[in-house]
């Protein structure tokens, strides 16, 4: 086997080959230093002394199908420059590692269109080989996420799996990079980050946040000078939710079972935004038969359909005019539950108002949850909480299928 094929498949510049075998359907390769490349490996000298040696197997680049390792054979010396013995410098395997620089950086590249499992049975390898280096490059890379120069973030908390485990994600708004991933929902999973912030002397402009008291205490104390912006999503949101339990309180005390049999199954009509709604399934048709006959769910409908009008205002001043009448109106349809949400709007109208200042939402991080449940879907869970995390920081690179 000649040098160049040495150095530019196996990345091995300092040896050279003792002999090949062929054996169990696998290739194995003896290789040793050459005589003037040992090399200390704590000064980097070649004053040395061989003062015995061992062999190490390494996994190296595949041919074709065939597995390949190296036997290398490796020197214990005596410097003679810094008087250590130590073992040598080998060039081509980082330090305590069973394969070869190489086959690291081909895992890696097969990482980015496989899963672990599919990379581990096309190497023959162990998954946890696989894991391993996928999670140290993932270290060197993600582990600190740059946060210079970050001015317009939002926050947002996702499920992890059933019980109330949650995580706090931050993304930087501007590059639509994740920065921060923290274990918990509310201000104590925050505190790592408030504090790498203030450490960095990192300018925050504006957070774009829903109204969750937790996230506007943790925002308020820890960074006053930002403008808080109440997420246009979860605006809309609250007041689904809040016209879903109208709809099932008049459900539960409709006497008329005409009218019950109406009101059952248009919880998704009365939600979904009146453009979207399916001629084709007599959508529309169901929606105004089930209005028509209940007042109060007619009014709570469409002052939700106006309601989108107050992000498209032509100024902050229309704006707040828009949402006084808007409010006056939900005051006056005598509902009590839409007179709690326009309490909740005039309580939260600065930072709903700060829209027109600062025109950020949680959407790009709705985006990013939504990639978070496909690879834990498509990972079957991840029971490595730092190995997820990392997986995380690097979710702005991929495009992943949102497959049934």
């Amino acid at each position: 086997m000649n040098t160049s094929l040495l150095y530019h498949v196996f990345g091995l510049q300092k040896q050279m080959v003792v002999r090949t075998e062929y054996k169990n359907g696998r290739v194995c390769v003896k290789v040793k230093t050459k005589e003037d490349k040992l090399q200390c490996s704590a000064c980097g000298s070649y004053q040395v002394i061989k003062s015995g040696k061992k062999e190490r197997l390494f996994r190296a680049l595949p041919v074709g199908r065939k597995p390949v390792f190296l036997l290398a054979e490796i020197h214990r010396l005596k410097c003679k420059s810094c008087g250590l013995i130590r073992q040598e410098h080998i060039s081509f395997a980082e330090e305590r590692k069973s394969y070869t620089r190489t086959f690291k950086r081909y895992i890696l590249e097969l990482s980015k269109i496989g899963t672990i499992k599919d990379v581990a049975m096309h190497l023959g390898v162990s998954w946890d080989l696989v894991k391993e280096v996928q999670k140290e490059d993932l270290q060197k890379h993600y582990s600190t996420p740059n946060i210079k120069g970050v001015k317009h973030i939002a926050i947002d908390e996702f499920s992890v799996k059933k019980g109330h485990k949650y995580m706090t994600v931050v993304m930087d708004l501007d590059t639509g990079h994740i920065i921060f991933v923290g274990e918990g929902k509310g201000t104590e999973s925050l505190e790592p980050f408030w504090k790498r912030i203030k450490r960095n002397k990192v300018k925050i402009r504006a957070v774009a946040i829903d109204m969750s008291p937790a996230y506007i205490t943790a925002v308020t104390e820890n960074i006053p000078e930002a403008q808080i912006v109440f997420d246009h999503f979860h605006i809309v949101k609250l007041l689904n939710d809040q016209l879903s339990k109208l709809r099932r309180e008049l459900y539960k005390h409709e006497t008329d079972l005409n009218k019950k049999r109406l009101l059952k199954g248009t919880r998704w009509l009365l939600l979904k935004n009146s453009d979207n709604l399916c001629d084709e399934k007599n959508e529309r048709k169901r929606l105004q038969e089930a209005l028509a006959i209940n007042k109060p769910l007619a009014t709570a409908y469409y002052l939700k359909e106006e309601l989108d009008l107050l992000w498209e205002q032509s100024s902050k001043k229309n704006a707040e005019i828009f949402l006084e009448k808007w409010v006056a109106k939900a005051r006056a349809s005598k509902l009590p539950r839409l007179i709690k949400f326009a309490n909740t709007l005039m309580a939260h109208r600065t930072g709903i108002f700060a829209w027109y200042d600062y025109p950020i939402s949680t959407g790009p991080l709705e985006g990013i949850n939504n990639k978070i449940k496909t690879m834990k879907r498509q990972a079957y869970g991840f029971r490595d909480m730092e190995f997820f995390k990392l997986k995380i920081y690097t979710l702005h690179k991929k495009n992943y299928a949102l497959t049934g």
